[in-house]
Order: C-alpha cells, then sequence, then structure tokens
C-alpha cells in the first residue's frame, strides 16, 4: 500500500514502499491509531476586482482572483468507544497547514485589550509558528487533546486538552462543510475552538449533554492556548436531541466567560435539522452573543450581535447534490465583522499586520449573504476508486453590507460583491 502526504509550500510528496506501508499499516492497527487528513485549495473570481486582493468581509476564501491551498490538515487520532461497558483512553493531534490557518489558531488574546484596549502578549501557544513573509500562509495546531470513555449511564466520554467547539453547524474543516466559503455566523459569531475539558454524556439514547469548563482565554473562553490567562475559567453547556427515525434533531448551546479584566461575556446557539426526504436536509441556525464594556471607537460600550442562517441542500444524482445558504448577520456594534478580517487576525501589539499594510474598517451594519453551490463526487460517476475521496464544489455568492444609521462599503469601496468559487478537498 502506498501512502501520499502532499505538501503544498514545497510541492514534493513521499513515498513508502508497500512493505514499510504494511508494516505501519499493522502497527497502526493494533495500536487503534488513525494516521490521515486532507488537502483543500481553491480560486475565487470576484466580479469587483479589488484593489486591495481581498473578498471583503468573506474568510477562508479571502483572497479575491487567486488560487488558495486552504488547508493541508494532518491529523493523528486514537478514537474512543462511545458505548460499552470497558473504559477506553485515545485522543487526537492536529496540524493545519495553508492560508485557513490563521482562523484556526488560539485568538483568545487580542492584540489590544478588549475593554482597556492597551496592548496585549498574545501568547505563544500556536502563533507565529511559521511563515510570516508569505503574508498569506500559516500552520495551526488546532486539537491537541486526551480523551477517556468512561462507562456510565448510556456513555460518559471526556476530553481534556484543545479542541474544536460542539457548538454551532458550520466548522473550519474543510471536508464538513458543503459550501468552500463560510458564514458570518462561524467567523464573527462563535468561537472556533476551546481550551479546558468538554463532557460528552448520552443520558438516553435521544439526548446528549455536553458540560465543559474552559480556559487561557481573555475572550469568554472562545479560542483560548496553553500559555496565557489560564486562571481565567469559563463555561460551556451544550444539549443535543436526535428523533428516534433520526431524521430531526435540535441543538442548543452557549458559553460563558470573561474578559481579562472580568468583564462577561456571553453567547447562545441554536442548531435545527431535518431530513424532509431521503435526499433533502434543512438547517436552521441562530445565534446570539453580547459583550460587556467594549472598547470602542465611539467609547466604552456594550456590544452586540445576532444571525440567522439557513441550509437546504439536495442530493440531485447519487454523484451531485446542490445547495443555497442564506443568512443575516447582525453587528450592533461594528465589533464582530471586519474587513478584511486576515489583517485584523495577524495583528501584533505595536499595530502591524504580517498579513499586510491594508487598513482594515468595520462599522455597526447588517450583512446579508447568499450562496449557492455544487458538490460533485466524480468518482461515484466513472468509478475512481483512487479518487473516491475527493469532492469538487462549485459556489456563487452575493454579500451585502447595510451600514446601521451611516454609508459603509466594505467590499473595497462598494456596498455589495459578487464571488464565483470552485475548489477541491481530497481526503485520505
Amino acid at each position: 500500500m502506498k501512502y501520499m502526504l502532499i505538501t503544498t509550500l514545497l510541492l514534493s510528496a513521499f513515498y513508502f514502499s508497500h512493505a514499510h506501508a504494511n508494516n505501519l499499516t499493522s502497527l497502526l492497527k493494533k495500536s487503534r491509531l488513525e494516521l490521515g487528513g486532507w488537502i483543500n485549495g481553491g480560486a475565487t473570481y470576484n466580479a469587483n476586482n479589488p484593489s486591495d486582493g481581498f473578498n471583503g468581509t468573506v474568510t477562508f476564501a479571502d483572497r479575491a482572483n487567486q488560487f488558495q491551498v486552504n488547508q493541508l490538515n494532518l491529523f493523528l487520532q486514537r478514537s474512543v468507544e462511545s458505548e460499552g461497558r470497558q473504559w477506553d483512553i485515545g485522543g487526537r493531534f492536529d496540524f493545519l497547514f495553508g492560508t485557513d490557518a490563521i482562523y484556526a489558531q488560539a485568538f483568545g488574546i487580542s492584540a489590544f485589550d478588549e475593554n482597556t484596549g492597551e496592548p496585549s502578549n498574545r501568547g505563544n501557544w500556536d502563533l507565529n509558528l511559521c511563515c510570516n513573509s508569505t503574508r498569506t500562509y500559516g500552520i495551526a495546531l488546532p486539537q491537541a487533546y486526551l480523551e477517556a470513555y468512561v462507562p456510565f449511564g448510556e456513555g460518559l466520554n471526556i476530553k481534556l486538552g484543545h479542541f474544536y467547539t460542539p457548538i454551532g453547524y458550520e466548522s473550519v474543516p474543510a471536508p464538513d462543510n458543503f459550501f468552500y466559503t463560510r458564514a458570518y455566523i462561524l467567523n464573527s459569531g462563535e468561537p472556533f475552538t476551546h481550551t479546558g475539558l468538554l463532557t460528552s454524556f448520552s443520558a438516553t439514547k435521544n439526548w446528549l449533554v455536553q458540560t465543559g469548563a474552559t480556559t487561557g482565554s481573555a475572550t469568554g473562553g472562545w479560542d483560548g492556548g496553553f500559555d496565557k490567562h489560564l486562571d481565567n475559567w469559563g463555561a460551556l453547556l451544550n444539549i443535543i436531541w436526535n428523533s428516534d427515525d433520526k431524521r430531526t434533531s435540535a441543538q442548543i448551546g452557549g458559553t460563558y466567560g470573561t474578559t481579562a479584566v472580568d468583564e462577561p461575556w456571553l453567547m447562545y446557539s441554536t442548531v435545527l435539522q431535518r431530513w424532509w426526504t431521503p435526499k433533502t436536509h434543512m438547517v436552521i441556525h441562530h445565534t446570539h452573543g453580547w459583550a460587556s464594556k467594549i472598547n470602542l471607537p465611539g467609547g466604552i460600550q456594550n456590544a452586540a450581535w445576532y444571525s440567522i442562517n439557513t441550509h437546504l441542500t439536495y442530493d440531485l444524482f447519487r454523484d451531485l447534490s446542490l445547495g443555497i445558504r442564506a443568512e443575516r448577520f447582525h453587528d450592533r456594534n461594528g465589533w464582530r465583522v471586519f474587513s478584511p478580517y486576515r489583517i485584523l487576525s495577524a495583528l501584533n501589539n505595536k499595530g502591524i499586520s504580517y498579513a499586510g499594510n491594508i487598513p482594515f474598517i468595520s462599522a455597526p451594519a447588517d450583512y446579508y449573504a447568499v450562496t449557492l453551490g455544487a458538490n460533485w463526487k466524480p468518482a461515484k460517476r466513472f468509478g475512481w476508486k483512487s479518487l473516491e475521496n475527493l469532492i469538487i464544489r462549485k459556489n456563487v455568492r452575493y454579500d451585502r453590507a447595510d451600514g446601521i444609521d451611516m454609508a459603509f462599503r466594505p467590499f473595497d469601496g462598494k456596498k455589495d460583491q459578487f464571488l464565483f468559487s470552485l475548489d477541491a478537498t481530497f481526503s485520505f
């Protein structure tokens, strides 16, 4: 068996002989270890042809009219049982390289304090690991945790470390999303990751209750690391219900934490999913957040945001699915959505961003986005077993921003934009 790991930065491949591959496979199976990953890349055409090279407030696929290697993600994991009467121990470690890395880093400490505006020490968990000179590519370590299964009730799983949030619908990993671009609700309304403890308890076959204690963050328990603010504890709660026929599910969750000066920061999220037919899937997702005494250009204010987001997908053929996503994101104080967001994400406490010297802007506004997409799996059409994990996605997206009591044009001087994207994801 031949394994190939593609590193886009070096454009090289490493090949193993069949004998070595078989030995590795045997060793991994005996240890119940899994080594895998995916590579995702694509290009987005912006009809505005923006002079700054960015797609405004859109993240992940944020570069206009150029190809991006968004994610080369490698993981090593030992899966843990989720039922039965035997204890089990495992864990997972993820390594992410690409243009998406900046959004998956431990961003729980901002370059400038959220309440006072004073420079902050952002920490060193996975910031600045490499590639500052590229302005676009970087490395993130989005997951590094141990997990245990405890045979209590219907089953209890416990994670300890750094892990993706269980809250919400869309997520950072490319294979887990129908669309290439992400909704505002993911990037600006919810956390990406947490550091701390997460328990998942199957109360019954229909109910899952998740509770967590978060740390390492000065932003309400969001995106914490391992080296700063470890005494700043917050809480997480997530409750999921699944119907007996598995066609309907409902989820409500939220986080509570504080900033570096103990001001509260909280949010809640609800997700309703329904399979109307075996081919038709619908999602309604709502998030609402609030933070106290934020330092804003207009003075110290309480900040709030909310969003409503819907997905509808339909499996037209066995190899082709179609989808539509629509969203409204309300940024009451101009504190959650920025253009370009990458510039802010790569900012240091001297006000310099290694992602470029383009100024980022924000304002109180309502953001609207509609995305049409298609997912094609060519292996199902042509029988290519070697490419059975390949997914090709096509997206057409429209964004518009309406300033609240003011004119606002975040799309390189315009109020709206059209994006046309094509990307591919290959899992291995």
